[in-house]
C-alpha cells in the first residue's frame, strides 16, 4: 500500500478544489466580487455617502478592498462550511489523511486565493477610475488583510461551528449588509453618527477599514486598528478551538 502525499500536498491540493468551488459558486462570487465591484463605482461617480477629507477614489478603494475581506473571509467562508457541516463533508474530510487541520488549512488558503483575485479586480478598476494608491502604504496594506482575513475567518468558523446552515446563511448575510452600512469599513467611522461611532470602532470591521485607508491613502501604519484585529483574531480563535462541532 502506497503512503499519503506529504501534508504540504495533501492541503494545497484540497486548496485548489475548495479554491475552484468558491469560483464556480455563483452565489459566493456574487457576494465577494461582483458586489463590491458594484459598490466600488457606485462611489465613484456619486457623492454620497460622504468618505472624509480627500480624493473621494482613494478613500473608496480601500474601503471596498475591506469589504472584499469580509465577503470572501466572513460570508462565503460561513456559508459554505455551515452547509459542508450538515451535509457531514466536514466530519468526512476530517477523518481522511487530510486532517482536521490539513482541512482548515486548505480553506483558509482558498479564501486567500479568492481575495488575491478581488484585490486585482477591484485595484485595477480602481486604476482606471483615477485611484492612486500610496506606494510607501501598499507593505501596510497587506499586514492588515492578512490580519482581516485571519480575524473573519475565525469569526466565519465560529459562527459554521455552532449554528446550523440555515441560521448561518441568514445571520452571514444579515451582519454583511449591516457591516457594509454602519461597520466602518467602506464609510469611515469618523463619517457616522456620534453614538454609532463610538461604538463601531471596536469592530473588525471599522479597523480593518481604517487600517488600509491610512495605508493606501495617506502611506502609513496605524497601531490602534492592528490591536483591535489582533485582539479580533486572538479571540474568536480561541472560541473556535473550543466550541466547532464537525457535524450536526
Amino acid at each position: 500500500m502506497s503512503a499519503p502525499a506529504p501534508a504540504i500536498t495533501r492541503v494545497l491540493a484540497q486548496s485548489r478544489f475548495e479554491l475552484g468551488t468558491l469560483l464556480r459558486n455563483g452565489e459566493q462570487l456574487l457576494v465577494s466580487l461582483v458586489l463590491p465591484l458594484l459598490a466600488l463605482v457606485g462611489l465613484a461617480v456619486s457623492t454620497v455617502p460622504s468618505l472624509g477629507t480627500g480624493r473621494r477614489i482613494d478613500l473608496a478603494v480601500p474601503g471596498v478592498l475591506a469589504l472584499c475581506v469580509i465577503s470572501a473571509s466572513f460570508t462565503s467562508a460561513a456559508i459554505a462550511t455551515g452547509f459542508e457541516r450538515r451535509s457531514a463533508v466536514l466530519r468526512l474530510l476530517g477523518t481522511t489523511p487530510l486532517g482536521r487541520d490539513g482541512l482548515l488549512s486548505a480553506k483558509a488558503l482558498a479564501t486567500l486565493g479568492v481575495e488575491v483575485l478581488q484585490c486585482v479586480v477591484i485595484g485595477a478598476v480602481g486604476l482606471v477610475l483615477g485611484w492612486r494608491p500610496e506606494v510607501a502604504g501598499l507593505g501596510y496594506s497587506v499586514v492588515f488583510l492578512l490580519l482581516g482575513t485571519w480575524a473573519f475567518v475565525a469569526l466565519a468558523l465560529l459562527l459554521a461551528g455552532t449554528v446550523r446552515a440555515e441560521g448561518v446563511l441568514a445571520v452571514a448575510n444579515l451582519v454583511w449588509v449591516l457591516l457594509l452600512v454602519a461597520g466602518g469599513a467602506v464609510v469611515p467611522r469618523t463619517e457616522l453618527p456620534g453614538m454609532v461611532s463610538t461604538a463601531v470602532a471596536v469592530l473588525p470591521s471599522s479597523a480593518l477599514g481604517d487600517g488600509l485607508r491610512a495605508a493606501l491613502a495617506e502611506g502609513r501604519l496605524t497601531v490602534a486598528p492592528v490591536v483591535v484585529l489582533v485582539l479580533w483574531g486572538l479571540g474568536a480563535t480561541a472560541l473556535t478551538a473550543r466550541t466547532f462541532r464537525w457535524s450536526d
